[in-house]
């Protein structure tokens, strides 16, 4: 079983959203990941989509969407991202899912010798400034981390690698530690795997190495609309 990486679809398959206003890698963006998608991946194959997902306001809306995801080849595993309005509750999020499509929050989930685990996270503050509403829902989205990491290691076996998805990036713009990744690195991840950034000044670089911990940058554009492979 290969996994592959993308994330940051933001598919509004039933009411079209023109995406290209935010640069040219938005142009037919979602046929180029598509066709890169069915060349890549076989059905035993494994995709993380690390959050926003869809435009879709409403798990109604997003229907169309999530059936869109569930039609290309492979399982799939979704993490919610920051403009994913349509996720409310875990399990009617996964009661609409088809087609070997999994959702994960704060918990983990065992894919052969893969365990997935996976929290939304929060933007971490630059320099330690941060407000006090930020800080209290970082400190939140701390605690459903360690959570999902704790289920992760319950599922661990010796010969497992580890992936955890995080929608925000766990570190400041200089790539330096942070309570995130001290996690990561005190559970013994073997990868990380983010999204949420954009557009050509992208501050982090596509893949990275702290404290022995692997780090992929997946937002669609980043990645030229194709998937990476992490294991």
């Amino acid at each position: 079983m290969k996994v592959f990486a993308i994330s940051d679809l933001h598919l509004s398959i039933n009411c079209p959203k023109p995406m290209d206003i935010f640069g040219g890698a938005w142009e037919n963006y979602v046929e180029q990941i598509e066709q890169n998608w069915r060349q890549t991946v076989g059905a035993d194959d494994l995709v993380l989509i690390a959050g926003d997902i869809s435009w879709a306001m409403s798990l109604e809306g997003a229907k169309p969407d999530l059936d869109y995801i569930g039609s290309l080849p492979g399982k799939k595993v979704l993490l919610r991202g920051n403009h994913d309005y349509w996720w409310k509750s875990i399990s009617a999020v996964r009661a609409a899912l088809s087609g070997q499509t999994y959702a994960v929050q704060n918990d983990a989930l065992r894919f052969n010798d893969v365990i997935v685990a996976g929290s939304r996270g929060w933007t971490t503050p630059e320099r330690g400034n941060s407000s006090p509403d930020d800080k209290k829902i970082y400190d939140r989205e701390l605690i459903r981390m360690e959570l999902s990491l704790t289920a992760m290691q319950k599922l661990r076996g010796p010969l497992d690698k580890t992936a955890v998805m995080i929608h925000y990036p766990p570190f400041d713009s200089s790539l330096s530690p942070s309570p995130f990744t001290d996690l990561f690195t005190r559970f013994n991840v073997d990868a990380v795997i983010y999204g949420h950034l954009h557009g050509k000044d992208c501050r982090a670089a596509l893949t990275s190495n702290l404290n022995g911990v692997s780090y992929y940058l997946t937002s669609c554009d980043q990645l030229k609309n194709t998937l990476v492979r992490i294991f």
